[in-house]
């Protein structure tokens, strides 16, 4: 793919074919050309993308402020890295900060009056960070090698730190380019989930083989209640093929803190495939389903709220344990649903190897899936 510096000059001729053109300016290294569309707007970009696409070119239409007139956007794409991507570099220092002294603190019990009396002390932590960012990456990069394969432009991925209980919100890349048919959606849309998995696997496979580490006395003293993340049917099944514990008897011990990595897999895998919206789980049935995939999306905020009001009036769980979290989740959906997956240019139907895998990637995703992921227990 040109780079913008080497993009060739716009395709005119092709433009004023279903475009009787005015007036062209240039803003920066944007070409704009305003005018009148002679076909619908879904088939003015559909009929322009190929040859804008070749001459090194994304194609945008919008109208001017008082919609007296169409503006085609021609904005030169890259295939590579413009520069050092320092907000991703940032981005990903700061979560492995965050992951590191959450996970000192939290998950391998090392007291605070510790850690500030020798910070250093959090890179005891680096099993649990390696971990977490492992999965959470190779997830995001998924997208991205799926994304430069087709020569979409996306952006490398920007991980988001945060504090208890993991560290990080997760992480996401951007979509800047647009797609050209279902399958280049359904690639990049369901190599995420599946990158994410294999990670996840390998990760748990891990963890399960690793010692538990001590819980010390002062920990055990407390209010009486302590949070606890319920197994997913992919970690039980995969702690029951290796013959390994998922948790102890013994108060004094607990489970490896690179189990959690997987966990936060598993977790993530299933929020990123809800079907909505520009999640995951959004673009891939955007492509096998085509536009009935909006109806799904519809229903997926009323299931949420439903499942949280099972929860809580049915199963008497409390707000900050489950209730909470899928309540956010369908007040998140009913969001980004109004907003849609992308939309590709062709819109021809996808083949049966891709459907299969869009099948097998959602039936990975609920063995990943539990209807009470967190409860608070007493001790």
């Amino acid at each position: 793919m040109d780079s913008p510096d080497s993009a060739a000059e716009p395709p005119v001729d092709d433009l004023q074919s279903v475009f009787h053109l005015h007036e062209t300016r240039r803003d920066g290294d944007r070409v704009l050309f305003y005018g009148q569309s002679l076909v619908p707007e879904q088939m003015l970009v559909r009929e322009v993308w190929e040859p804008f696409r070749e001459a090194g070119y994304e194609v945008q239409v919008s109208t001017t402020r008082d919609n007296r007139q169409d503006v085609v956007v021609a904005r030169p794409v890259t295939n590579g890295i413009d520069g050092v991507p320092w907000k991703n570099l940032g981005l990903f220092l700061a979560t492995v900060v965050s992951t590191l002294l959450v996970g000192a603190l939290t998950w391998y019990y090392i007291p605070l009056s510790d850690v500030l009396a020798n910070p250093l002390l959090v890179l005891r932590a680096w099993p649990f960070t390696a971990a977490v960012l492992g999965v959470l990456a190779t997830h995001e990069l998924g997208h991205y090698a799926l994304g430069r394969y087709h020569g979409v432009d996306v952006s490398l991925p920007y991980v988001i730190p945060f504090i208890f209980p993991f560290g990080t919100l997760g992480a996401v890349i951007r979509m800047r380019g647009q797609m050209p048919d279902r399958k280049t959606l359904f690639d990049i849309g369901v190599a995420g989930p599946l990158a994410g998995l294999a990670a996840t696997i390998v990760v748990t496979a891990v963890g399960l083989t690793l010692p538990p580490v001590e819980v010390p006395p002062w920990a055990l003293q407390g209010s009486g209640q302590v949070i606890v993340f319920n197994n997913p049917p992919l970690l039980n099944l995969l702690a029951g093929l290796l013959g390994e514990p998922t948790e102890y008897a013994d108060p004094t011990v607990a489970v490896n803190p690179v189990i959690i990595g997987g966990w936060v897999g598993m977790f993530f895998t299933v929020l990123n495939l809800l079907p909505v919206g520009q999640l995951d789980g959004g673009h891939v049935l955007r492509a096998m389903l085509g536009e009935s995939q909006e109806r799904v999306a519809a229903l997926v905020p009323a299931v949420l709220f439903g499942l949280a009001a099972y929860l809580h009036y049915g199963l008497g769980y409390a707000l900050n344990e489950s209730v909470g979290l899928w309540a956010f989740w369908g007040l998140l959906s009913a969001v980004i649903a109004f907003k849609g997956p992308a939309d590709p240019i062709d819109d021809s139907p996808l083949d049966t190897p891709r459907v299969l895998v869009g099948i097998a990637t959602f039936a990975l995703g609920a063995l990943c899936f539990l209807l009470v992921p967190i409860e608070v227990m007493a001790v």
